[in-house]
């Protein structure tokens, strides 16, 4: 997955938004003000901090040791660490930001969920 590809991904979701809170080089991609995936865009191999089901976490680390790690300056029971370099495919990439999103999104006050569909 390219970093174009990634950030055109996270933005495809109703309300995402990119925000630069970290810095310039940071792009955080936000529902509602609450985080849902972080990543230096330009950083070689690229990776990306997604939240994840904390059984979820585990297994996805023992599965892929070398891609999925846990979060780097995140709470590690719920955040991975994801090098998205074309080794994990990128069907599994996509779902993991999905994943992440919609965990984001199911957290949120019941009025900002029902507000997602609204333009």
């Amino acid at each position: 997955m390219t970093p174009q590809e990634l950030r055109a991904l996270c933005l495809s979701f109703n309300a995402a938004v990119e925000d630069f809170p970290f810095g310039p080089k940071t792009s955080v991609f936000k529902v509602r003000g609450k985080l849902f995936a972080l990543t230096d865009l330009d950083a070689r191999p690229l990776k990306v901090n997604l939240k994840c089901d904390p059984e979820d976490a585990v297994r996805l680390r023992a599965e892929h040791p070398d891609q999925v790690a846990p979060g780097w300056h995140m709470n590690k029971r719920h955040w991975n660490t994801v090098t998205a370099d074309g080794t994990l495919p990128d069907h599994l990439v996509r779902e993991l930001v999905e994943d992440s999103y919609d965990l984001v999104v199911a957290g949120l006050p019941r009025a900002d969920r029902l507000r997602l569909d609204r333009p």
